[in-house]
């Protein structure tokens, strides 16, 4: 295999996909097989859920984690919550991750400027019904915005990463968590209506959020205590009048992700639930980033305090 394929087979490869719908998983790792547990106490693993703008405030509960010296032996992240994952798992500490957001975010220009690039949709499409004007590719999205130090693949993550998607053909779930990293994140934020789906492994894949906004499930086997972060939340405060177009769709689809958490929730919780005070922002404010960091800063104690209790 020349030097270009074996590139482009790194980049793109087929991640292992496991479908916990259908019971169809692949000759990898189990989503369920446990992980050995070090000496040392009980171990640790964490769940980011979905939620646009808001998954800013995992960043604060990964903070909180590296301030007690914890160290997660496995993670499991939706959406926005694969993307911050997937960051923290390559060995970014929490503060650089915070840093890098409010750096990025700051820059309206820059941060512009790279979704124009991850745009596949064009003008003239909404004036010629042929499709959506401001559709975003979901892989051009990840390279434009994940952190350089994201290796290429899951296997040289440095903690095991399992990320959610939603197999739109068969309306199930599946778990990617071998092969390239970018694909698998990118099919995970997948958005209907704003990021085009992901093909891969022969599945087409859109947003983790529709099937499981909160996979704290995913790390029961892998861990001793799991940390779950719930940022489907409610509504920003308004409760009057017509919502926008935009508000509306995004609105909706917190409600459905709410409602699926509650119902796991309902089946067994996690160990320690997480639910940061960032309800008063919608899903696309990310040029909100110092405001969201704020309104959570007190999450950070509250992980600290309730993950002493349980560690004893």
């Amino acid at each position: 295999m020349d030097d270009q394929a074996m590139t482009q087979r790194a980049r793109h490869g087929d991640n292992h996909v496991a479908a916990t719908a259908s019971g169809d998983h692949d000759g990898g790792r189990h989503p369920a097989e446990p992980v050995p547990r070090p000496p040392g106490g009980p171990t640790i693993g964490v769940a980011l859920g979905s939620g646009g703008a808001r998954g800013l405030s995992h960043i604060l509960v990964l903070e909180a984690l590296d301030e007690l010296g914890v160290r997660p032996v496995a993670m499991s992240g939706t959406s926005i919550g694969a993307l911050v994952g997937a960051a923290y798992c390559a060995g970014m500490p929490g503060r650089d991750i915070r840093h890098l957001a409010l750096s990025l975010l700051r820059n309206r220009r820059e941060t512009m400027g790279r979704l124009l690039t991850a745009r596949v949709g064009r003008i003239k499409d909404l004036f010629g019904g042929l499709g959506n004007p401001v559709l975003i590719d979901a892989e051009r999205f990840v390279d434009a915005f994940l952190p350089e130090v994201v290796p290429q693949t899951f296997e040289e993550l440095g903690i095991p990463l399992q990320v959610v998607a939603t197999d739109y053909w068969g309306r199930c779930e599946r778990i990617l968590h071998h092969g390239a990293i970018r694909p698998a994140v990118g099919a995970s934020l997948a958005i209907p209506g704003l990021i085009r789906p992901v093909t891969q492994g022969g599945h087409t894949l859109v947003d983790g959020g529709a099937v499981n906004p909160l996979p704290f499930d995913l790390l029961r086997n892998k861990a001793d205590i799991v940390i779950a972060v719930d940022i489907t939340g409610g509504h920003n405060g308004e409760t009057r009048g017509l919502p926008g177009p935009f508000d509306a769709m995004f609105a909706t689809l917190q409600i459905m992700a709410s409602s699926i958490v509650a119902e796991k929730l309902k089946a067994g919780a996690p160990d320690v639930l997480i639910r940061p005070n960032v309800d008063a922002f919608r899903v696309l404010e990310f040029f909100r980033a110092t405001a969201v960091l704020k309104a959570a800063e007190p999450v950070k104690d509250e992980v600290k305090r309730r993950l002493e209790a349980v560690l004893g």
